[in-house]
């Protein structure tokens, strides 16, 4: 039979601290986020096969179909999407449909099922019929969505519920650009605007499980074949820096332009199916002339880079895809808009790079490298993240030649829109993040619940058989009326582990500490930081007021840094 000792030993080595915890939660929602991806794009191809007959980029087999066809199919499309929308809201009547944005930096991580798939299904809908919108969007909603289903059924606090989804967002985005670094910095740079270690950490977490999980489905083939980059002369150091600051310029113009459409689209058609109907319509309309127009632009972008199209052929095509990536965003369709945002920044950098090619001559690059800064650049621009388009690109091409110009045109590219505008492409979903300030906010809604407590007369096997089953420094002791009277630390009991004759001698009376120290319910976050931050265990005591120090709950030092990140996030 163990001994206490050994019981304690082998349950301080079994069981998993906050952080393990933590990084336990993240990697299972990367594994399940890959698994929620992989099976998007796998119901997005049936789809697909079930509008056109065939699966793959629907620009190449456009030019196959007849007219009517290129006009109906994405109207068709749209107005199903819509059809989705209006009956899933009965099925999900009364529930909310916050997107990961909301649920991480407004709610309180809560992210509803039924809404989610019902958008997702709008927007697997609108991608298969050759919609001008990202699959990123409902890759990310869906991984959320299943963090958040998994973090109430472990019942999760608000704090670590909230760092769940938005692991799970991370984890669809880089399971859907094979981007891990990029997929973690996203949500820490855009949704929690704070990469500190308390969060950071998991996010990192749950994508790299998220991309390997995916690679290891799908391959390890990266999103875009990109040429060799070099740096032809220092020289060209001032077009990437004058591309920045175009890029910079035009990327406020865009998210207005987004945002105006759907402001239009609401008014002038109020009936969602419709709305949706007429996006579909447009998108269809300019596919009579540019079939590139359908999709998300990966293959266009795959064009580009490899050196391929005139440079009219380009022009035509940025033009016929803004246009049509307007349309269909305007109208309200469900995806993302990352990856459109990521083809007009290559095809404007293929332009400009053509024309600095002609000027420079033999001292500059070729224009498919103009056409990878200019996607970061414009992702920096229109999202205010450079850390994140910085990243993003350099793990597309794994080169680090094109470093120095990405991070120049990314850096000049953002401070350019920030100057123009302040509002980003997600600034709509942010802007509500004005949490009060942390002298004024309290730990009352942080409060855990029953704590870990003994009485006065309880034993000392009692406290080992307690510190075994429970991953503690300390138990609190409390009398009848449940006042705190003083704690135990797991440290008393160690020495006393050899003398097995005191088990039943010693009681948490004679060992507990009486000036242990506790925080009142109404404490404010900043003081209550101070305190935690001197006490050397996870977890601090919360009482009634420090008269009565009735106890009512604990609270957890990683739940306060997880909150007081995301009160500086907004």
């Amino acid at each position: 039979m163990s001994t206490p000792a050994q019981r304690l030993r082998l349950a301080e080595w079994l069981r998993l601290s906050d952080t393990q915890r933590a990084l336990a939660w993240a990697g299972i929602v990367g594994f399940v986020g890959a698994l929620s991806s992989v099976g998007f794009r796998m119901l997005a191809q049936a789809a697909q096969s079930l509008f056109f007959g065939v699966e793959g980029d629907p620009a190449r087999f456009a030019d196959e179909l007849h007219w009517a066809r290129k006009l109906l199919v994405p109207a068709l499309g749209g107005l199903a999407a819509g059809l989705v929308i209006r009956f899933g809201a009965h099925l999900a009547k009364g529930q909310s449909s916050a997107d990961f944005m909301e649920a991480v930096s407004l709610g309180d991580g809560t992210i509803r099922v039924r809404p989610s798939l019902v958008k997702s299904g709008a927007s697997l809908l609108s991608i298969a019929s050759g919609g001008s919108i990202g699959r990123e969007g409902a890759m990310a909603q869906l991984s959320s969505m299943l963090s958040s289903w998994l973090g109430r059924r472990g019942r999760l606090p608000k704090p670590r519920l909230q760092l769940l989804v938005a692991c799970g967002a991370a984890a669809g985005i880089a399971s859907a650009y094979n981007a891990p670094i990029a997929g973690a910095l996203f949500v820490a740079e855009i949704v929690l605007g704070t990469i500190a270690m308390e969060s950071l950490g998991p996010l990192v977490f749950a994508s790299v499980v998220s991309t390997v999980t995916t690679r290891e489905l799908l391959g390890q083939a990266p999103l875009f074949e990109t040429p060799p980059f070099e740096l032809v002369s220092p020289l060209e150091l001032g077009p990437y820096l004058l591309l920045g600051a175009m890029l910079g310029a035009l990327a406020p113009l865009f998210v207005r332009a987004l945002r105006v459409a759907e402001q239009h689209f609401t008014r002038l058609v109020p009936s969602v199916p419709l709305r949706l109907c007429v996006g579909g319509a447009i998108v269809g309309a300019l596919s009579l002339l540019r079939p590139e127009v359908w999709g998300n632009g990966n293959p266009q972008i795959g064009a580009i880079l490899s050196g391929e199209g005139a440079v009219g052929l380009i022009a035509s095509v940025l033009l016929f895809k803004l246009a049509a990536t307007v349309a269909c965003v305007g109208s309200g369709a469900v995806g993302g808009v990352f990856t459109p945002t990521l083809f007009l920044g290559a095809s404007f950098g293929a332009l400009f790079g053509s024309a600095v090619s002609s000027v420079l001559q033999r001292w500059s690059a070729s224009p498919s490298a103009y056409a990878l800064v200019g996607m970061g650049a414009f992702l920096a621009g229109a999202t205010h993240a450079p850390l994140t388009a910085i990243l993003m690109l350099f793990e597309m091409t794994l080169d680090y030649g094109i470093v120095l110009p990405l991070m120049l045109a990314c850096v000049t590219a953002y401070y350019t829109a920030r100057a123009i505008d302040p509002a980003s492409l997600y600034s709509g979903k942010l802007a509500h993040r004005h949490a009060p300030a942390a002298s004024e906010r309290t730990i009352r809604e942080l409060i855990r619940p029953s704590p870990l407590t003994v009485r006065p007369d309880a034993t000392f096997e009692q406290l080992v058989e307690l510190f075994s089953a429970h991953r503690h420094n300390y138990i609190y002791v409390v009398d009848e009326r449940a006042r705190l009277l003083g704690a135990v630390g797991l440290h008393d009991i160690k020495s006393l582990l050899s003398r097995p004759e005191l088990s039943q001698l010693v009681l948490a009376s004679e060992l507990m500490h009486t000036d242990f120290p506790a925080l009142p319910a109404d404490a404010p976050l900043g003081v209550a930081l101070g305190r935690l931050l001197a006490h050397d265990g996870e977890r601090l005591p919360v009482v009634n007021d420090e008269r009565e120090r009735v106890l009512v709950g604990a609270l957890a030092k990683r739940d306060l840094l997880l909150t007081l990140n995301l009160d500086r996030a907004g």
